[in-house]
């Protein structure tokens, strides 16, 4: 198996196993984890360790689901800053709750975010604010069939 560099040096097959069953779940214990593994606890909280000050592991979270908060409604929002309006755009993304995730892309939008919302009456109050300085374009999310996952290179999976 190829084996992937990260900051402090390479990863191997027992790290990647770690990784998938951290990400799988982030409560996992070093016990269980160790069990899973086949290695000592301490063997198993030495390479977390390792991980966690590379880099590789930048934290743990929870996932939770939007409509518990009355928001069942997501969508994609693309946007083009008119121009001279990038940094006042920025601001104004980062100043809206409801978006979840917001990434600054090449092409000839300018930022792509994901909001989650409980109406489209609430969807269009977030594009109002928006759209005095940018054109967006939306998209409903109608479903996900792929949830989020921990990405692996094709020759290690």
């Amino acid at each position: 198996m190829k084996r992937l560099r990260y900051e402090n040096g390479d990863l191997d097959a027992v790290d990647l196993k770690i990784l998938r069953i951290l990400v799988d779940d982030a409560r996992a214990s070093v016990a269980e984890i160790a069990r899973a593994v086949g290695m000592s606890g301490p063997s198993i909280s030495e390479r977390i360790k390792r991980l966690q000050e590379g880099g590789t592991i930048e934290g743990y979270t929870i996932r939770i689901n939007p409509a518990a908060f009355g928001l069942p409604l997501a969508a994609w929002l693309r946007i083009r800053p008119v121009p001279g309006q990038l940094a006042t755009v920025t601001e104004i993304l980062k100043d809206i709750p409801e978006i979840a995730t917001c990434d600054r892309v090449t092409g000839e939008d300018c930022f792509i975010a994901r909001v989650h919302v409980g109406s489209v009456t609430d969807l269009e109050r977030v594009i109002d604010r928006i759209i005095p300085y940018a054109m967006t374009n939306t998209s409903i999310i109608q479903s996900s069939p792929v949830a989020e996952r921990l990405p692996m290179p094709m020759e290690v999976r």
